[in-house]
Parts: C-alpha cells; structure tokens; sequence
C-alpha cells in the first residue's frame, strides 16, 4: 500500500508523540496550514489543551501583514508561550506532528522559546 504525503506525515507524527507520552511530558503541538499556524499546549494525559495561539487569534489579527509566514509563525510562538507561563508551564516537548523542522515550524518553536518556554 502506497502512503501519500498527508499519511506519511501523520505516521512521522504519531511515531513522535509516542515517544512524547511515555516520557508523560507536557507537549508543544503545532499545526500548519498553508494561510494559517496553529499551536497547542496539550496536558501530559492528551486530554486538556492548557493554552493555545494561532494567527487567526484576536491578539495578532491586527498586528500581521500576512499570516503564512515566517514572521506571523515566531508571533505565535511568543504568544502561545505568554499564555503557558502564565498558567504556570515552562518546560514542554516539542511536536512538531510529523511536519518538516524548517520555515514556519522553526520559528514558531524559536518564538516560544524567546517566550521563555523550554524544550
């Protein structure tokens, strides 16, 4: 059986947050669309999301010229880590759900850490 682009990226994914649970850590998950960037901070159970940012956020509306690029994604990345500090998080693992670690993924998970969150 041949596995097209979204399966393969969703096998790497779900290979990832295997490791990520048996670790029981509090994960960074980020989704990636071709107009938006979207990030999760996903409880070490998988059950409740703690906080989470994205370009469509009321916050960073505004503020973007555009929303697919590298710029909006680090905005995300310090908004979402602002919310997660505040709620009293600050060390997560990174999921980067099966997507290539360049571009957007890259400064998203750069502008949490300027946030302040740790990997």
């Amino acid at each position: 059986m041949k596995l097209n682009k979204k399966d393969s990226r969703l096998r790497r994914a779900k290979r990832a947050r295997m490791r990520i649970s048996s670790v029981e850590a509090v994960r960074l998950s980020v989704h990636r669309t071709p107009r938006h960037i979207y990030a999760q901070i996903i409880s070490s159970d998988g059950a409740t999301v703690i906080a989470c940012a994205s370009t469509l956020d009321n916050q960073l509306k505004g503020k973007l010229k555009s929303t697919g690029n590298v710029e909006a994604a680090k905005q995300v990345g310090n908004l979402v880590a602002k919310r997660a500090l505040d709620k009293g998080i600050e060390k997560v693992a990174f999921d980067r759900a099966g997507f290539c670690y360049h571009g957007r993924v890259k400064a998203l998970a750069d502008g949490a850490r300027e946030g302040g969150l740790q990997f």
